[in-house]
């Protein structure tokens, strides 16, 4: 396996491609925006793209997703709480920030997510953990020994909860009641920011710290 993160936007989001590398196939989580970059490597590379994951559908994971899927034929997986969200610029948060980027919307998601749903793709298992609080639909991806959890959980920092649909008990709660109860040496792949592990966070996290789990 092969992890890649790219950093895009005027958010500098983490887009992040798994790779097979004896296959040369990769699933994409959140193509963030200006996907341009990404798109080039992965042509040049001939990797076959075979899904788009989503965490969630805040503006600045899934403003790439439009190009992205077009560049790959490759389709998107959203949890079905945000099943509209990539339709309607308030939902997703484009129409709040302006200054950033003009109203997003791409076509729906092919597939929907759910709680505890394992997807084999790439020759791979990804799990899907439903983990709300910074968006109602927010997931996390766990694959082996690695974690993608989109906003969830940052390093030394959570997610921010004044947005539509979001709830700071929820969040919590995902935290210490599903990340938390991963083994302490599963590393952790953030929306933005480093990346760092579920026990480290454990230890040093100060909204979520292992003692109050």
């Amino acid at each position: 396996m092969k992890i890649q993160s790219y950093n895009l936007g005027p958010i500098q989001t983490n887009a992040y491609v798994i790779t097979n590398e004896e296959t040369n196939r990769a699933v994409v989580i959140d193509p963030g925006m200006q996907p341009g970059k990404l798109i080039e490597r992965l042509r040049a590379q001939e990797t076959t793209v075979e899904a788009i994951l989503l965490t969630h559908a805040h503006f600045d994971h899934m403003g790439g997703v439009d190009e992205t899927r077009k560049a790959f034929g490759a389709p998107v997986y959203l949890h079905d709480l945000e099943a509209d969200w990539l339709t309607d610029p308030r939902k997703n948060g484009s129409a709040r920030w302006s200054d950033m980027t003009p109203p997003l919307t791409t076509d729906p998601a092919e597939y929907a997510l759910d709680e505890g749903q394992v997807m084999s793709l790439i020759g791979m298992e990804f799990r899907v953990m439903h983990t709300p609080g910074h968006s109602p639909g927010s997931v996390s991806f766990l694959c082996g020994g690695h974690l993608f959890s989109g906003d969830v959980l940052f390093r030394q920092s959570i997610g921010r909860t004044d947005l539509l649909g979001s709830s700071e008990r929820d969040l919590i709660d995902s935290i210490r009641g599903k990340l938390y109860r991963l083994a302490p040496e599963t590393i952790v792949y953030p929306g933005h920011g480093p990346r760092t592990e579920i026990g480290y966070e454990m230890q040093h996290n100060p909204y979520v710290p292992a003692q109050m789990r």
